[in-house]
């Protein structure tokens, strides 16, 4: 597993920042908005040449920062795999993103119809395209048998999880590399503002107070493989997928219904495939947002499938913002760092109950807690609800 995030830019440092509630929130250094003294964000402490020069790349060559986030990710979870080698085993590289290069092609916006278009800034046209990042982090690590890239808004790198599972599952690839990578950008930040759904302050999700998100930017990926690899390899095992499952509601274009239809599918699809019960989950990563409408119909989803025993959950996006494509991958590898170290992350700013529905989230952080299963989910836009869960080994 491989994570950078506005809290740390490792695995390492971000369970050290979960574990003594050390929030990414700031005012944005590197992206110049109209907003950037007003709307809090959880940026990455690096500018775009910082992060190149860690990978021994240069900017000038047209890598974006959702490119280089990617990067840094996939490498760490690669070495911590131990794979040096992509012809040792069939690989997949599933990569999701919504921003793609957005952020760098606002920059040359108005430059574009200049008859003096520096190449520079040709680079960055083309890498415009979601793939074109997918494409740079295959190239850089030598990944040929199979590429792709998922863009379902806030549930894409929880899909490339899915999808990376079923190519194993059907023998197509004997490993898959899954997550997702996405930066700030002015359209993002612009977009869910005009939507009303930013928080000038800290975000709370599940609280009464709650008015909405605070964005963020990072990637997180894991790296799944085979049982035949595993064995073959004797590879340690940090988790196990164990279901998943993904759903439509079709109720808005940026609503979830009020019930939950569509959340409480995902998770109850998930945990059939797992052949777990209800009381078997230790932990719920919920995607809690803190908008008024994601937190009341994720809440009545668990609500209508656990009820009374509904298991400890925390949102863990107070800390690294709402990270769009990459929430996903990132949680997939908070999830297992819950169940390696035995805890349970706390749900930051959190005071009130919704009057809604009639739960409250951990906020405090849980040590020496038993978790053997955690679900995670990722809702997004248009109605598409990803559930995953992952087991202890």
């Amino acid at each position: 597993m491989g994570v950078v995030s506005s809290i740390g830019m490792n695995v390492e440092e971000n369970l050290q920042s979960l574990k003594t509630s050390k929030t990414g929130l700031c005012f944005t250094q590197f992206l110049d908005s109209i907003h950037k003294h007003e709307l809090p964000v959880c940026e990455i402490p690096l500018d775009d040449d910082a992060l190149a020069e860690r990978l021994g790349l240069s900017v000038s060559d047209g890598y974006t920062r959702t490119s280089l986030l990617g990067l840094l990710a996939v490498k760490e979870a690669l070495a911590s795999a131990g794979i040096s080698d992509m012809k040792s085993a069939t690989t997949a590289l599933i990569s999701s993103t919504t921003v793609g290069g957005m952020r760098n092609t606002e920059v040359i916006y108005h430059e574009l119809l200049s008859p003096n278009l520096r190449e520079e800034y040709i680079n960055f046209l083309n890498s415009h395209d979601l793939g074109e990042s997918t494409e740079r982090i295959a190239d850089y690590f030598g990944v040929k048998d199979f590429v792709t890239t998922i863009s379902t808004a806030c549930s894409s790198s929880a899909n490339a999880i899915i999808l990376g599972a079923r190519l194993i599952k059907h023998g197509i690839v004997d490993r898959a590399i899954c997550g997702g990578t996405d930066t700030l950008s002015k359209f993002t930040i612009n977009g869910f503002n005009s939507l009303m759904i930013l928080d000038k302050e800290h975000s709370r999700p599940f609280d009464d107070s709650r008015v909405g998100l605070n964005l963020g930017e990072g990637a997180g990926y894991i790296i799944l493989e085979s049982e035949a690899l595993v064995k073959k390899e004797n590879k340690k095992i940090l988790a196990e997928l164990t279901g998943y499952s993904n759903t439509n509601d079709a109720f808005h274009q940026t609503a979830s219904s009020p019930e939950g239809n569509g959340a409480f599918m995902a998770m109850s699809e998930a945990l059939e495939m797992s052949g777990l019960s209800n009381s078997d989950i230790s932990y719920i990563n919920v995607h809690g947002t803190a908008t008024p409408n994601n937190d009341v119909s994720e809440g009545r989803a668990m609500h209508r499938l656990f009820g009374d025993a509904l298991p400890k959950f925390s949102s863990t996006k107070p800390f690294t913002g709402h990270t769009l494509a990459a929430c996903g991958g990132i949680e997939a590898v908070y999830a297992i760092l819950a169940i390696q170290h035995s805890l349970i992350f706390p749900s930051l700013n959190f005071k009130n109950k919704m009057n809604e529905v009639d739960i409250a989230p951990q906020t405090t952080l849980l040590e020496n807690y038993e978790v053997n299963h955690v679900l995670s989910n990722s809702f997004g836009f248009g109605g598409n609800n990803t559930s995953i869960i992952i087991s202890k080994a």
